[in-house]
């Protein structure tokens, strides 16, 4: 069962990389952790030009408590798979 995961200032450190599974077009914007510990964040944007990736790094740049523009996308850019990067 999927937890609530409004916190991730764990990830804060810089060169922390994770991984996210993005599902776009959903209800509400929103991030989880599944069981398994994979971040899973549903955003409600629509995935074309960018902008549901746009989305993604501002609600991962808030739950974390850090600014967007140290957080890096790494790997995924069109994919729902994706990879970011703490910069410092």
């Amino acid at each position: 069962m999927p937890k609530a995961a409004a916190d991730l200032r764990h990830l804060a450190v810089p060169e922390t990389r994770f991984d996210v599974r993005v599902t776009p077009k959903a209800a509400a914007n929103r991030i989880t952790i599944g069981d398994d510990g994979l971040i899973r964040v549903y955003v409600t944007t629509v995935p074309e030009g960018g902008k549901a990736t746009a989305a993604v790094i501002a609600l991962l740049a808030k739950a974390i408590g850090i600014p967007k523009s140290r957080l890096e996308l790494v790997r995924g850019e069109t994919s729902r798979e994706k990879s970011f990067r703490v910069v410092a």
